[in-house]
């Protein structure tokens, strides 16, 4: 059951943690988040608070016997006529993905990394996965299923 929504940043998912996630007893819980964050879409954050709203949510699912699966961030690009890196900096998203890495032990949880399937020799969103450098397109998205079902896979064992 997908209950992303466009936009949203991690205090925002947290706050429907219940509703959206322990309540209907899924095996598995898949979070991306962090991207709206870094991009301020609900005022400015630390990325600390980014941090503990992750941590929240994976002690949530943890604690209802919910298999977690943490996605890295997707590099952006400037590619297109769209600037993502002036308010999206490829170093505030590798700092998060780095913490997510570390912290996917802590809870057991298995890790999709989707940076590494998009990313291109610079670290960017490869060129024609994207219409604006951040968004994944129809080919963007056929390199990212493969990710999350082995992960899915994994985390199920």
């Amino acid at each position: 059951v997908n209950r992303g929504i466009g936009g949203q940043t991690t205090p925002q998912m947290l706050a429907r943690m219940y509703a959206d996630v322990i309540r209907l007893h899924p095996a598995a819980f898949v979070l991306l988040a962090g991207i709206n964050d870094i991009a301020g879409n609900t005022g400015p954050e630390t990325i600390d608070m980014v941090e503990n709203n992750i941590r929240a949510m994976c002690e949530l699912a943890a604690s209802h016997h919910i298999k977690i699966v943490l996605c890295l961030l997707t590099p952006v690009s400037d590619y297109t006529k769209t600037n993502q890196t002036g308010h999206l900096p490829p170093a505030d998203i590798a700092n998060l993905n780095h913490w997510l890495q570390t912290y996917a032990p802590d809870v057991h949880a298995q890790v999709a990394d989707y940076h590494a399937a998009l990313a291109d020799e610079k670290g960017m969103l490869r060129e024609g996965y994207s219409e604006d450098g951040l968004h994944p397109n129809a080919r963007g998205y056929e390199l990212l299923a493969p990710v999350a079902e082995a992960a899915i896979e994994a985390a199920l064992k």
